[in-house]
């Protein structure tokens, strides 16, 4: 078994009360997945729809599937039938894009607005004014519910850097009382995103260990 049980179990005890885990499982195989799941956990990450969509037929029905990376307004259609929460929605049109699948499936999606609060430019995401327009309008998009934001800081050895980045989505999360989800730490930096307000954590490497890049 190539899950970390261990850390697993440790992480667990360290975010009760705290912060819900996604165990990030993209690229990892059927059996680790139904492995960790075994140990109850639930909430599982994954950033490729196809393979998103392959292992939601074969794993547990129970699994609450949550598409974490960046969505194609053309894929979104093969998810919609059962994505539990879709993480990075960085654009209006896209969200009008799951606001019109949802509506086909007779669903209402709930969704993060991904915020860009990293100096990389090649991270996704809005700005504050294109967040204020999407929030503004909201009522439009009547089979999406928008319940919080995302956002990832920039790779970086420099921990008060990350942490000025969290801290910037969290006064942004603080703005919008009636959302109730600001999803930001990852592996390498959850300990800071859950200090400075995250309540959701999306952790692979530490569970499933290093990634592999190569997919089939």
């Amino acid at each position: 078994m190539a899950i970390n049980t261990e850390k697993y179990r440790s992480l667990l005890t360290e975010l009760t009360g705290k912060a819900t885990l996604i165990a990030v499982s993209k690229t990892k195989p059927i059996e680790d997945i139904q492995a960790l799941y075994d140990l109850g956990q639930r909430d599982f990450g994954e950033n490729y729809v196809q393979e998103l969509v392959d292992k939601s037929a074969v794993l547990p029905k129970d699994i609450r599937w949550h598409f974490i990376g960046h969505l194609q307004s053309n894929k979104v259609k093969f998810i919609a039938p059962f994505v539990y929460l879709i993480h990075g929605v960085d654009s209006i049109s896209l969200l009008k894009e799951i606001n019109k699948e949802a509506a086909k499936n007779k669903r209402v999606i709930d969704c993060l607005l991904q915020i860009h609060i990293a100096l990389e430019e090649t991270k996704f995401g809005l700005d504050s004014t294109e967040l204020t327009t999407i929030t503004e309008d909201v009522d439009q998009f009547k089979n999406v519910h928008i319940i919080g934001l995302m956002g990832m800081a920039s790779f970086s050895d420099d921990m008060s850097l990350v942490r000025a980045e969290f801290n910037t989505l969290q006064s942004l999360y603080k703005e919008h009382p009636s959302f109730s989800i600001l999803s930001m730490g990852m592996s390498g930096d959850y300990a800071i995103a859950v200090e400075e307000g995250s309540n959701m954590v999306r952790i692979g490497s530490l569970l499933f260990g290093e990634r592999n890049y190569k997919k089939s």
